[in-house]
């Protein structure tokens, strides 16, 4: 409970340093944690990639959940929550904490030999983003995610659901209203005649 109590007042202090990049003043809750677990077939997973992990709370998930030989990448700006995030998580077998940029994940995929993944899952808060940056981001991850692969990202609203459909077709929407505030779970997939722009 202690060490749980010590990752809250970080990610506190962190997001009153860096609010347009935090976007939470606390993580996430364990039920949406769970319930954006909820789209990923980890049977067939093979590459997974976490977009702003902040403390883990969904990257203890996908590691509970996922198979020992599904490649797990995390991307995280903040260089406070990489030394929390490799405090937590050394020893993973198949499991990489890069302290870079979303924008880059193709480079990061490149790096260990990979083409694509399987899923995106972003915490990343897309509502106080700049556009310049959010639009850079999906397209990168569109390039990432492939024909076959989903990008999955939540948001406290839906006021950035028609931004998310310029570049994505929604498959579905889940609500989380455990999580505090309650959330939405955006499911997405390439459009076809976006693969390989």
């Amino acid at each position: 409970m202690h060490g749980k109590v010590v990752a809250d007042v970080n990610f506190f202090l962190e997001f009153i340093k860096h609010p347009r990049k935090i976007g939470a003043v606390a993580p996430s809750g364990k039920a949406l944690a769970k319930k954006m677990m909820q789209p990923i077939d980890f049977d067939l997973a093979e590459v997974i990639v976490e977009y702003g992990p902040g403390t883990g709370v969904f990257t203890k998930e996908l590691i509970a959940r996922r198979k020992k030989n599904t490649t797990l990448i995390l991307v995280e700006q903040n260089k406070m929550f990489c030394r929390e995030l490799l405090r937590k998580f050394t020893g993973e077998p198949n499991f990489h904490i890069i302290h870079g940029n979303a924008e880059k994940i193709k480079k990061y995929l490149n790096k260990y030999g990979l083409s694509e993944a399987d899923y995106i899952v972003s915490g990343l808060p897309f509502t106080s983003l700049p556009a310049e940056a959010s639009d850079r981001i999906l397209k990168a991850a569109g390039a990432a995610i492939g024909q076959n692969g989903s990008f999955i990202t939540f948001q406290y609203s839906l006021v950035k659901k028609k931004f998310f459909e310029e570049y994505f077709d929604i498959s579905y929407c889940l609500r989380e209203i455990k999580n505090l505030p309650p959330a939405y779970v955006f499911v997405m997939k390439n459009r076809p005649e976006n693969h390989d722009k």
